[in-house]
């Protein structure tokens, strides 16, 4: 295998290692065995102007096909696909506002628009993306998609994101779709902040593979290798990061390495079936964010917050895994009451009942510190060589041009502050954030961190 995808012509072959994952011939290195992802093919490619029907055609997935833009990605490539498939199907344009959020109004509204359509064509990011792929997933037909920004690592996940009605950010099981396609030159035009935000939704590799990897090993549950596997067999991971910087001025090759980390992430996901390798803390402090910030929520994306959250939560890994004796937790302090009064009675009861499952009572931290002073030293050698020293990922972030603080972002102090006390309320996976809590160090480390 090559040390990085480029062919012995010199050009970068962008798919390398994506085919092979795609049609079963690369092998997990810890099994030997196959790796099965629900896609036909993924394409990144320099250029794919006039080729939308080529591509599409042997997908087979309808002979009348929606295609959904919004007003931000319509010039930028939604336009041109539509007038690409025309000449070969028939074809109904659907373009939604550019500020759509993926929630259950929109998605009802996207099976409404789409319903005489046998499949759909999303061209678009994000919450387009996310909507397309649940409104699909909930009346059984196929879609695939264009990428117009390499603003989050969505694209072939088997989840969507979700808010339900009563305001609850929650990731739902969906669909992959059958296809992703990536027009460089199209993303490399969007505006370079989207990039960025990519890049922070992805660099979070370090501080997922700690607490998956702890949560692990502490208790019990599941963990895998080979979506981190994947981004070393062509050491893709370290090519993003070299290349980053390249997002402020258009870079094909800075977009086209992104994308490669974009798209194994997905493949890890629904290799393994779960979001653990990349969505752990991190995840779960800008769900918080984008649920309860309220009017503070300066509107920023996903994908920025994700970048600020990994830093700051590298700096707390950092702080505990500089203790020489384990820290020591007390049963955790939860208590439906508190979660109705902070939440409101909906989305409060349903955060308490997932909260509950993972919180420790007086027996089980004792079972827990005795698990966690045994293997303390061996555990802090396993971790740190996981990580990246989170003043490194900071000036990764900035180089790449995305922001690195709270201040940054816009937050006020208040709501950052909160949204790391509280993050860990969202779900039902364990993260530094609860370790940190039940030890109380979290306040102590949240009044003198940087942010």
């Amino acid at each position: 295998m090559n040390a990085n995808p480029t062919s012995i012509t010199g050009k970068t072959d962008w798919n390398s290692l994506i085919r092979e994952v795609i049609s079963g011939e690369w092998r997990d290195p810890a099994t030997g065995k196959r790796c099965e992802v629900p896609f036909e093919t993924i394409r990144i490619e320099e250029s794919l102007d006039g080729g939308a029907a080529d591509l599409v055609a042997p997908l087979k997935i309808g002979r009348k096909l929606a295609v959904v833009s919004d007003t931000n990605t319509l010039e930028a490539m939604g336009r041109r696909v539509a007038k690409e498939l025309r000449g070969w199907t028939d074809v109904e344009e659907i373009v939604f506002p550019g500020d759509t959020h993926c929630d259950e109004p929109t998605i009802a509204l996207m099976q409404e628009k789409t319903r005489h359509c046998d499949g759909c064509v999303v061209v678009g990011s994000g919450s387009l993306s996310d909507t397309v792929k649940y409104a699909t997933f909930k009346d059984g037909r196929k879609y695939v998609s264009f990428a117009t920004a390499a603003s989050m690592n969505g694209y072939g996940a088997g989840t969507a994101s979700v808010t339900l009605a009563n305001g609850y950010k929650t990731s739902v099981s969906a669909q992959a779709p059958r296809a992703v396609f990536v027009d460089l030159k199209v993303n490399a035009a969007a505006p370079p902040w989207l990039s960025a935000a990519g890049f922070g939704d992805s660099i979070v590799r370090p501080v997922a593979q700690v607490e998956w990897w702890a949560a692990h090993r502490l208790l019990g549950t599941a963990y895998s290798q080979t979506p981190f596997d994947l981004f070393h067999v062509e050491k893709d991971e370290d090519l993003m990061i070299k290349t980053s910087p390249g997002y402020k001025t258009g870079s094909i090759e800075a977009n086209g390495y992104l994308y490669r980390v974009l798209v194994l992430a997905s493949f890890g996901n629904n290799i393994v079936g779960s979001s653990h390798s990349g969505s752990m803390g991190e995840h779960q402090i800008s769900h918080w964010i984008d649920m309860f910030a309220g009017a503070a929520h300066p509107g920023t994306t996903h994908g920025q917050q994700v970048g600020v959250a990994t830093v700051t939560l590298a700096r707390l890994h950092r702080f505990l895994l500089s203790l020489d004796k384990a820290p020591q937790i007390k049963a955790t302090q939860i208590s439906e009451t508190d979660f109705v009064q902070r939440y409101g009675a909906s989305i409060g009861r349903m955060m308490f009942a997932e909260a509950k499952k993972k919180s420790f009572d007086t027996e089980g931290a004792a079972r827990f510190n005795r698990r966690l002073a045994e293997v303390w030293p061996q555990l802090r050698a396993e971790l740190k060589a996981m990580m990246i020293d989170p003043d490194e990922l900071q000036h990764m972030l900035r180089e790449a041009g995305g922001p690195v603080t709270a201040s940054d972002l816009g937050l006020p102090r208040d709501i950052w502050r909160r949204a790391m006390k509280h993050a860990r309320d969202i779900r039902n996976r364990w993260s530094f954030l609860d370790l940190a809590d039940d030890a109380g160090l979290l306040d102590d480390f949240l009044t003198h961190d940087p942010q």
